[in-house]
């Protein structure tokens, strides 16, 4: 049994909204076990004897039959939170400066998406791996920083969520706990 974090895209905007346990609950009766959501943003972490994208197709399947909306997730092994976790190397947030992880489960829209940041004016951001870039927003201004703007566009959409750095630690930090119990 391979332990998974499961990252949700738009939902709780946009007026897709989706209580947690409301989640929790359409995730039962699926090839799932030790569900537990973490925070409103829609993050998940799981048990799953299926591989990735299996569990991807699974769990989006999941989303619209029971929600009624076109669902998109990222899903990562939690070894491989923990590894894009330690690998940024900017701080969780500081009082000017916040930090995120745009997660993808398209890795040619995240390189596109990263050379075109790269490309931006006061845009500090660096590649994790194949899934993930980090980047940093002033305190305050994420929704209006250039690369926020950038990852909103509706080509990224199917393919990317982004998260913040203090999620991230906590959707670890979960899964983790996960492994441990059922280990």
């Amino acid at each position: 049994m391979t332990s998974y974090a499961v990252f949700l895209r738009g939902i709780n905007v946009g007026g897709i909204n989706i209580k947690m346990a409301d989640l929790k609950e359409a995730l039962k009766d699926g090839p799932f076990s030790g569900v537990k959501t973490l925070l409103a943003s829609g993050n998940v972490v799981l048990a799953s004897d299926l591989g990735p994208a299996t569990v991807k197709k699974e769990f989006e399947t999941t989303l619209r039959e029971g929600f009624g909306y076109d669902a998109w997730v990222v899903v990562l092994t939690s070894d491989r939170v923990a590894e894009l976790v330690a690998a940024c190397r900017y701080p969780a947030d500081d009082k000017t400066t916040h930090t995120y992880l745009t997660l993808a489960s398209d890795p040619a829209a995240l390189d596109e998406l990263s050379a075109t940041g790269q490309a931006l004016d006061n845009v500090e951001l660096e590649r994790l791996g194949a899934e993930a870039v980090a980047w940093l927003a002033p305190a305050g201004g994420t929704l209006e920083s250039p690369f926020s703007k950038l990852t909103a566009k509706p080509k990224y959409k199917a393919s990317t969520t982004t998260r913040n750095l203090r999620t991230m630690i906590k959707v670890r930090d979960a899964a983790r706990a996960l492994e441990t119990a059922a280990g």
